[in-house]
C-alpha cells in the first residue's frame, strides 16, 4: 500500500530527511536510496508517494519513493555501477600494460594503484561519517584525491558505497578532475612530459 506525504525535512549533504503523511501522523525517515528517480534531488515541501518498510533496527522508513511528476522506475540501477567499475579497472589495466611494455616507469602504476586505494578508503570514511553524523571529509579533499590520480578508486567507491554518486554539482567537478588527470597522463607520453617525468624520478632517487 502506497501513501502520500510531504517532505518536511531534508539534508542534501547527508542524503536523508523526513516525510510527513498528508493524512496526518508521525514523520517517516527517508534516504536518497529510497527514491526511484535519483536524478532529482528531494526538496522541502515536495509531495512524495512512498511505501513503508523497516530498517535494520526495525524502525519504520519510506521505500520506493517517487516525487510528484515521477513514475515508479524498476531496476533503475541497471548497469551503471558495472560500467563505472569496468572503466576504473580498464584504466588501471592500461597503465599496467604501458608499464609492462616499458612505455611508463613502474612508479606511475604504483601511484595510481595506491592513490585509488586511499581514495576508496577516504570515501568509505566519509560515508560512515555521514551515517553517524560526525565530522565529514570536505568535498575539495575528495576532488584533490581524484585529481592526483585516485579517480579510479573514487569511481568504484561512488558505485559500491552509493556515496556521492548522484549529487550533480559534485559529479560535475569530479569529472573535470578525471579529464584533467587523464590529460596529464596523456601528456606524459610527449617528449616534454617524458623528459620531465624521468628527471623527477632521477632527482627522487
Amino acid at each position: 500500500m502506497r501513501t502520500k506525504g510531504k517532505i518536511t525535512s531534508w539534508n542534501d549533504d547527508k542524503e536523508y530527511g523526513f516525510i510527513s503523511p498528508l493524512s496526518g501522523g508521525k514523520q517517516l525517515f527517508v534516504h536518497i536510496n529510497a527514491f526511484s528517480n535519483r536524478n532529482r534531488r528531494p526538496e522541502i515541501g515536495q509531495v512524495v508517494t512512498y511505501g513503508i518498510s523497516s530498517d535494520k533496527q526495525g524502525r519504520p522508513c519510506a521505500i520506493t519513493a517517487t516525487l510528484a511528476g515521477d513514475r515508479i522506475q524498476q531496476n533503475t540501477k541497471k548497469n551503471s555501477s558495472g560500467i563505472s567499475v569496468v572503466l576504473a579497472i580498464t584504466f588501471i589495466s592500461i597503465v599496467a600494460i604501458f608499464v609492462l611494455v616499458d612505455k611508463l616507469p613502474p612508479v606511475i602504476f604504483a601511484a595510481y594503484f595506491v592513490l585509488s586505494m586511499l581514495t576508496y578508503i577516504v570515501y568509505a570514511v566519509d560515508k560512515s561519517a555521514a551515517k553517524n553524523e560526525t565530522w565529514r571529509t570536505p568535498e575539495s579533499t575528495l576532488h584533490l584525491f581524484a585529481l592526483a590520480g585516485g579517480w579510479p578508486g573514487a569511481l568504484v567507491a561512488q558505485q559500491r558505497l552509493r556515496h556521492k554518486s548522484k549529487k550533480e554539482a559534485f559529479r560535475f567537478v569530479f569529472w573535470l578532475t578525471v579529464l584533467l588527470n587523464c590529460g596529464v597522463f596523456i601528456w606524459l607520453f610527449s617528449a616534454t612530459g617524458s623528459a620531465l617525468l624521468h628527471a623527477l624520478i632521477q632527482s627522487a632517487v
